[in-house]
């Protein structure tokens, strides 16, 4: 992750601009005071600095729940903090290149909101989870020229380096998104999908409720894609074959395929590399056989003009828990505002929950820096949440 080792933080007076990067205010964490965050936008993104202090010096990172898709971004706001700030720069793997040629012609990275606006219909959509290299993702592109295809992945040098091939490629039919592909799922309108590919996911033996294959999953596949239309997984790990395997058969009703070692038209890096090793090679392939309802999503994210609730308890809300039908909210930080305070939460399902801040002062009352996904489950916990703010 980028980063710069300074000698001693320094606060600048807020807002500033520096090398068109728009700094707007710091926060403070109320419980570890060697923690601030930088709220900053660039290039139509915003996200926060984090400054932690450790060991006599202080670390300027990025935040990782609000950190930018563009790690040219990122490299971007640090330097510029620096130099507003006439930082004394101890070490630093921050490069002050250009931005790549390539990356400043793409266009296909979007962010959730552009999905959640309006998402497309006007053609057949298939959806990679994880897309890594891009081979799969990039081959499929190129001879399927009139499917859209939206690619999902969070590593963001990989991301980086599919949108350079995309450019150089000239491919018109490549959407990219960095986000939680369970929750992404969720705002798809039902029957509208060709194929979804889940190609070597990460197995999480020991973090099971991390994996993308699940119950859940399965059923908002089988909403999305249309009649005849596929969930693909192919993984090389045993463990994940037979939980992926156990999680299907346990619908009433399920259409699958399994292959062992089956050849396709393109592999990753991964599986190339799994083959050289004698590795067996796994495909459950999922047909959705019934058209499913039109998704119906109602509710909002306002909040009251005021709140009940005071300075102090606010405060107090520190590791507080509220748990609810199929879903909670966390209170995992408080942090203090120069007019108010700003609350870091997790919310929504167990399993995909979504993590955001809350800033609350007299004047308003908004997540930040974007909207939670409108979801049945986050309008539902937003509802819970206004309870306790309310008082």
């Amino acid at each position: 992750m980028p980063h710069l080792h300074i000698k001693e933080f320094k606060e600048i007076k807020l807002p500033h601009i520096e090398n068109e990067v728009c700094f707007n205010f710091i926060a403070s964490n109320t419980n570890h005071k060697d923690e601030k965050l930088i709220s900053t936008s660039y290039d139509g993104e915003d996200f926060f600095l984090l400054v932690k202090q450790e060991d006599g010096r202080s670390l300027l990172k990025t935040d990782k729940l609000t950190r930018p898709a563009s790690i040219y971004n990122v490299h971007r706001a640090l330097l510029a903090y620096a130099k507003a700030a006439e930082l004394d720069v101890i070490a630093s793997n921050v490069p002050e290149t250009k931005k790549n040629v390539h990356l400043q012609e793409a266009t296909a990275l979007k962010k959730i909101e552009y999905f959640a606006k309006e998402f497309p219909k006007d053609r057949e959509i298939r959806i990679e989870v994880g897309f890594g290299s891009g081979r799969h993702l990039l081959h499929q592109a190129a001879n399927n020229p009139d499917v859209l295809f939206i690619g999902i992945e969070i590593h963001r040098p990989s991301i980086e380096q599919v949108l350079k091939q995309i450019v150089i490629q000239k491919l018109e039919n490549v959407m990219l998104l960095d986000y939680d592909a369970r929750l992404f799922m969720e705002l798809i309108p039902s029957n509208l999908v060709g194929a979804i590919y889940v190609h070597f996911p990460v197995p999480w033996d020991k973090k099971p409720h991390r994996r993308v294959i699940s119950t859940n999953f399965i059923k908002e596949a089988r909403r999305v894609l249309k009649v005849g239309g596929t969930l693909e997984l192919r993984t090389d790990s045993e463990n994940y074959y037979a939980y992926s395997y156990e999680t299907f058969i346990a619908f009433p009703k399920i259409s699958l395929q399994i292959n062992k070692n089956r050849d396709i038209a393109v592999s990753s890096k991964y599986e190339d590399r799994w083959k050289k090793m004698e590795k067996n090679i796994y495909d459950v392939i999922m047909t959705n056989d019934e058209e499913s309802p039109k998704l119906e999503i109602e509710g909002d994210f306002l909040f009251p003009s005021k709140i009940n609730l005071s300075y102090q308890e606010l405060l107090q809300l520190h590791n507080k828990t509220v748990r609810f039908d199929g879903g909670f909210i966390h209170f995992e930080r408080i942090y203090e505002l120069e007019d108010g305070v700003m609350l870091r939460i997790s919310m929504g399902s167990f399993d995909r929950p979504e993590h955001l801040y809350l800033i609350v002062n007299e004047k308003e009352l908004k997540y930040y820096p974007e909207l939670p996904l409108r979801s049945p489950i986050n309008l539902k916990a937003h509802q819970e949440l206004m309870k306790v703010i309310d008082g």
